[in-house]
C-alpha cells in the first residue's frame, strides 16, 4: 500500500502549486547575484496593483518611498491627520520578484513631525529593516535586503509608539512574485484593512485626533478598508465584468483587530492564507491577523454589487468595514434567478453619500440650509430607516408604522421626536387609526447632526407638516438621557 501512497502524495502536492504560478512544478529559485542594469520599481497608490515584474532573472531593485503627514477625510465631512507611506493609507503598493536584491530610499519629508522608519515583514535581517531606517523629517534613509522568501508580506512603521504609528495609518503590502510569477488573471486589486481610534464617535464632524486610551483598549472608531469610510464605494467601487478572474491582495494593518474577509455573494475559489505558500479551495471567509495579509481569488459569473466585509459585521454596517465589487454583463439565471442586492444589505454605501458630505460643509460653514439637511437626511435614511420603514415611508402594516403623514409624529414635541430614534421606543402606539406594537433599537450610536437631518427629511417628506430639527437639539435631549454603562452616547 506504502508504495501507491507515496506518488499519490507527490502529484497532490504538485498539484497544489498550479492556480497561482505559470508552472504546476516550481524548481529552485536563482538567489544568486542581479543580473542587468538596476530597475526602479513601479509603485502604485490603493485599489492599483503593479504590473507583473515578466522578468525571469533576479535584477537590482531601487524602491525610493516617501513618508506624508497629512490631513485627509476619515468619513464625509471628517477628517484625520494621517500618517502616510507614500502619501495614502494604505501605503503605496511594492511588487518585487523572488531573488531580487532591493535597494530601499526611506525618504521622511521635511514638513512632517515625526521621526519614521519601516519594518517589511518579507525581510529577513533586524526589524525587518526597521533598525537601519529610522529617518528624522527631512532625511532619507537607504538600507539593501535580499527578497528571499515569496508572498505576499505586510510593511509598516515601527518607530515608538509604534501603535500609535501603525494606527494612523502607517502601513502597507509588498508582493514578491516566486520566480516564475503569477497565473494570469482579468483584474488585480489591493484592500487593506485598518482600525482607527478618534476621539469624536463614528462620523462626526470636523477634525478627529487619535484617542490614545481606546487605542490600548482595543475599541476603535472606525474599522475601514484603504484608509476611509466608503474609500471603495460609489464612484470609487472596485469593478469587473462577468466571466473574469479577480485576484484581491488583502492586508492588515491592525493594529489591533483580526480580520474575517468575506466577499458576500462569492466563494473564494483559491486562498493563500496568511499570504503563505499553502493554499486552500472554495473558502466562504477567511481570517488575516493583524500585520498579517493573504491572496484571494475568484471568478465572476453573475452581475451585481458584490459587498467586500470584515464579518465581525457590526464593524462592516457600523464601523466602515465594506466596499464594493460592481460586476456587469449579461445575467445567467441558470446560477441565480436576478434581483441585485437590496439597498438595506448595502446600508447608505448603496447611494452617492456627496449629500452628507455637502451638509457638513455648509455647517462647517454656519450656511447649513434645510434643503441641505432633507438631501443628507435621505440619504441617511435610505441607508440606516428604510429597511423598516421603507423608501416611500409607508413602512409595513401591522410590524412597523408609516412614517408618511402620521399623525402620531405631527402631534410630538420636538424632544420627544428626537427621543424615539435617539433612544428607541417599545410598546404599543396607533398611527392613523391603526395599532402597533413592535420595537424600535435606540440608534444613540449615530451622531446629533445624522440624527437632524433624518428627522428633517421626515417632517419635511411625504405630506408632513415641515420643520426642522438641529444638531443642538439632539445634543440637548442625548445629554438629558441618562444610559447605562457601556451603552451608547
Amino acid at each position: 500500500m506504502k508504495r501507491f501512497l507515496l506518488p499519490l502524495s507527490i502529484a497532490a502536492l504538485l498539484a497544489s502549486g498550479g492556480a497561482w504560478s505559470n508552472q504546476a512544478s516550481v524548481g529552485t529559485p536563482d538567489l544568486g547575484p542581479p543580473q542587468g542594469p538596476p530597475i526602479n520599481a513601479v509603485l502604485t497608490s490603493p485599489p492599483n496593483v503593479p504590473p507583473p515584474t515578466n522578468r525571469h532573472k533576479p535584477a537590482k531593485v531601487i524602491v525610493r518611498l516617501e513618508v506624508i503627514e497629512k490631513e485627509m477625510p476619515i468619513a464625509d465631512g471628517t477628517t484625520y491627520t494621517f500618517w502616510t507611506f507614500g502619501g495614502t493609507v494604505p501605503g503605496s503598493f511594492i511588487r518585487v520578484r523572488q531573488g531580487d536584491t532591493v535597494e530601499f530610499h526611506l525618504e521622511n519629508n521635511p514638513n512632517n513631525k515625526m521621526p519614521h522608519n519601516i519594518d517589511l515583514h518579507g525581510v529577513t535581517g533586524p526589524g525587518g529593516g526597521a533598525a537601519s531606517s529610522f529617518t528624522a523629517p527631512g532625511h532619507q534613509s537607504q538600507f539593501t535586503f535580499k527578497a528571499l522568501n515569496q508572498g505576499i508580506y505586510v510593511y509598516h512603521c515601527a518607530t515608538a509608539p509604534v501603535g500609535m504609528h501603525i494606527g494612523n495609518g502607517m502601513y502597507g503590502l509588498m508582493l514578491v512574485e516566486p520566480p516564475e510569477g503569477l497565473k494570469k488573471v482579468d483584474h488585480e486589486y489591493y484592500v487593506m484593512q485598518g482600525d482607527f481610534y478618534t476621539v469624536g464617535k463614528y462620523r462626526e464632524k470636523g477634525h478627529q485626533q487619535f484617542d490614545m486610551q481606546k487605542a490600548i483598549d482595543e475599541k476603535p472608531t472606525y474599522v475601514v478598508f484603504n484608509g476611509s469610510d466608503g474609500a471603495l464605494t460609489g464612484d470609487h467601487a472596485l469593478t469587473a465584468k462577468t466571466q473574469q478572474t479577480v485576484r484581491l491582495f488583502v492586508g492588515n494593518g491592525g493594529p489591533n483587530l483580526v480580520s474575517s474577509f468575506h466577499v458576500i455573494g462569492e466563494i473564494f475559489d483559491t486562498v493563500r492564507q496568511e499570504g503563505g505558500t499553502v493554499e486552500q479551495h472554495n473558502v466562504q471567509t477567511t481570517l488575516i491577523p493583524s500585520g498579517g495579509a493573504a491572496m484571494v481569488e475568484f471568478h465572476t459569473q453573475v452581475p451585481g454589487s458584490y459587498v467586500l466585509v470584515d464579518h465581525s459585521i457590526f464593524r462592516a454596517f457600523n464601523k466602515g468595514a465594506l466596499a464594493i465589487l460592481k460586476v456587469d454583463g449579461p445575467e445567467d439565471k441558470s446560477i441565480y434567478s436576478g434581483k441585485e442586492v437590496d439597498s438595506s444589505y448595502l446600508g447608505d454605501n448603496a447611494v452617492s453619500m456627496q449629500p452628507v458630505a455637502d451638509a457638513a460643509k455648509a455647517a462647517a460653514a454656519g450656511t447649513l440650509t434645510v434643503p441641505d439637511q432633507v438631501a443628507a437626511g435621505k440619504t441617511l435614511f435610505n441607508g440606516t430607516c428604510s429597511a423598516c420603514h421603507q423608501g416611500n415611508g409607508e413602512g409595513l402594516e401591522g410590524v412597523f408604522p408609516p412614517l408618511a403623514k402620521s399623525d402620531f409624529l405631527a402631534k410630538l414635541s420636538a424632544d420627544d421626536l428626537i427621543a424615539i430614534p435617539l433612544n428607541g421606543h417599545s410598546g404599543k402606539l396607533t398611527v392613523n387609526g391603526k395599532d402597533y406594537d413592535s420595537v424600535m433599537p435606540p440608534m444613540s450610536q449615530m451622531t446629533d447632526d445624522e440624527i437632524a437631518n433624518i428627522l428633517t427629511f421626515v417632517l419635511n417628506s411625504w405630506g408632513n407638516p415641515a420643520g426642522r430639527i438641529t444638531k443642538e437639539q439632539v445634543a440637548k435631549v442625548r445629554a438629558s438621557t441618562p444610559r447605562p454603562a457601556g451603552a451608547a452616547h
